[in-house]
């Protein structure tokens, strides 16, 4: 029955593509720059990217997000 869910119930995603293009991006990251630098840094880019596409899903505006949080009063993501 949960296989075909997505058949009956239009709000559930057809695919899990959601999770596989979070990771992407810092995947993307990695091959273009090689690595990350150090450990700390990677851990940055993904709370960074975390935060940020947590924000565009719950229909906050990138260019504002970003003016707020570089004028020291970012939007915070709800749970």
């Amino acid at each position: 029955d949960a296989i075909l869910l997505f058949i009956r119930d239009l709000a559930v995603p057809f695919t899990n593509n959601v999770a596989e293009r979070a990771v992407r991006m810092p995947k993307v990251k990695q091959k273009i720059s090689g690595c990350f630098r150090t450990v700390e840094g990677a851990e940055n880019f993904c709370v960074i990217r975390s935060c940020l596409d947590t924000l565009r899903k719950q229909g906050h505006g990138m260019l504002e997000v970003l003016q707020r949080a570089f004028a020291g009063n970012p939007i915070q993501p709800t749970a």
